[in-house]
């Protein structure tokens, strides 16, 4: 145990000593919620990919593969095909606008793009995603809380407080510039740790000849690619909806935060293949995790969560001691927690933005500048912190059995639905109005809950919604809207400054 929590306090140690030589350079809100808009290329896409993947990577991404089998690779291939629309089609278009515009935050991009002649766009923009934002930060404590007592045997609350505290602190001491030096340290541990586990469990095991005969045995349909599902309709909605969680990098503020905060055009084509194989190595290190650990520490006829927890979430931790001796595991300890902080962080800074500048100080207060400015949004940041706290835990007392996977997935498909449509009509439709963009919103925000407790629970259809999952419907609900909007309802000044045509992008 002593190693464990060596290598954990040398893990925090390196997170504020970032934190801090990140402070001596924040000078007011441009510095506090982008850096100063000077991220290199390497420090850009492994922010931008450690954002994204999160807790839901290692714990969840990792139970699924344990829980499905090779099918769960299906999750991989849409997330390196939505990681590379992001960075190849996307990502250099809307770095022109906002560098044009002088963009801090996704709200800002947006009114500047469409001037609407009041606050409304602002108001919806910057109210859901700090809604969301909050459900996504609730379900990383939450993971947090989950890590602490698997690896260490804490009690679930301390540790989810413990790895809060933590998070806030660097956020709070250092801004965005210390998230995304700690993102990119995490990010690499990321990588290292989840490369190095399967490879190495792979050549210790004595008979790594008969896997795929041993899954056979197991379970046939670990090796479908249908997984559970004969195939059929139920088959093909499971694949899209395993697929389409890639659709969340297509315009999560989240995401593209990096994109206003990276340095020029050039480092941001320099990015584009780090972010992608990054995204490929992760993703497919961790389902071959789950199902590695499913040969290992499962057999025919038994029910892998009573041996790999609630949806298989501890098959990475079980592997981890069976693999390696405990100073090791306390680098895998710290790993978690890297993919945990490194979104919540993210997060919160996002979070804080929307409510201190797109809505505070733009509509409210429009004097906001300087060292005043970024101390409000270090108590902004705060607050928010603490009521994604009790969040995480009022759901932990009251959905025990929920698993980290499907929790995380929920807010991520939020922001996705209520951003991700709405960015790209902005990007590559010219007829795109502030009246389709406030329709696109409302309609992905409200599609998320919807579909997930509403059409899910619905008899016959619920089923098949199940396994697609929300996003994808209400994806599709939110273009629609958009389009339709915007159609019925064009704006009599429509923005001219559609800066970027298909012929200048490359």
């Amino acid at each position: 145990m002593f190693e464990k929590y060596l290598m954990l306090a040398i893990y925090f140690a390196i997170l504020m000593a970032l934190s801090y030589v990140a402070s001596k350079r924040i000078k007011d809100l441009k510095d506090y919620f982008t850096g100063g808009k000077t991220l290199g290329y390497w420090v850009a896409a492994f922010s931008t990919q450690a954002t994204g993947e999160s807790a839901w990577l290692l714990l969840g991404l990792t139970g699924l593969g344990a829980m499905v089998g090779f099918s769960a690779y299906w999750v991989v291939v849409g997330e390196v095909f939505g990681v590379a629309v992001a960075w190849f089609v996307m990502a250099d278009r809307f770095k022109k606008r906002t560098d044009e515009y002088d963009s801090l935050t996704m709200t800002d991009y947006l009114v500047s793009h469409f001037r609407p002649a009041n606050n409304t766009l602002r108001i919806v923009a910057s109210l859901s995603l700090a809604i969301f934002v909050l459900i996504y930060i609730s379900a990383q404590i939450d993971a947090t809380g989950s890590a602490f007592e698997r690896f260490l045997q804490w009690d679930y609350f301390t540790g989810a407080i413990i790895g809060f505290v933590v998070v806030v602190v660097y956020c709070v001491v250092g801004g965005f510039l210390a998230v995304a030096w700690t993102d990119m340290f995490q990010g690499a541990m990321m990588v290292l740790c989840l490369f190095m586990l399967p490879v190495v469990a792979y050549f210790m095991l004595a008979d790594s000849d008969n896997i795929i005969s041993g899954l056979q045995a197991i379970d046939p349909k670990l090796l479908s690619l249908t997984g559970q599902y004969d195939f059929g309709l139920m088959a093909i909605m499971s694949i899209l909806g395993m697929l389409f969680i890639g659709l969340g990098f297509l315009g999560s503020p989240q995401i593209f935060a990096r994109f206003i905060a990276i340095k020029d055009q050039k480092e941001l084509k320099k990015g584009r293949w780090v972010a992608v194989g990054f995204t490929f190595i992760v993703g497919v290190s961790a389902v071959s995790i789950g199902i590695l650990g499913r040969y290992i520490f499962t057999s025919a006829g038994i029910d892998p969560e009573s041996t790999l927890g609630n949806g298989a979430q501890n098959v990475m931790p079980n592997l981890v001691e069976h693999t390696f001796p405990p100073l090791v595991v306390g680098i895998y300890v710290a790993a978690v927690l890297s993919a945990i902080m490194s979104t919540v962080s993210s997060l919160l800074i996002l979070a804080s933005g929307a409510i201190t500048r797109d809505f505070y100080q733009k509509i409210f207060k429009p004097d906001l500048q300087g060292a005043a400015a970024a101390k409000i949004s270090r108590y902004i940041t705060i607050g928010l912190a603490i009521v994604a706290l009790i969040i995480a835990m009022t759901v932990a007392l009251v959905s025990p059995t929920r698993t980290i996977f499907w929790f995380v997935i929920f807010g991520w498909s939020g922001i996705a639905a209520t951003f991700c449509p709405m960015v790209i009509l902005s990007l590559f439709w010219r007829g795109f109005t502030t009246s389709g963009a406030i329709a696109s919103m409302i309609v992905g925000f409200i599609s998320i809950p919807f579909f997930k407790f509403v059409v899910q629970n619905i008899d016959g259809i619920g089923a098949y919604f199940i396994a697609l999952e929300s996003l994808p419907p209400a994806f599709v609900a939110s273009m629609v809207a958009g389009y339709l909007v915007s159609k019925l309802k064009p704006d009599e000044n429509l923005n001219e400054s559609f800066l970027v045509d298909s012929k200048e992008v490359s």
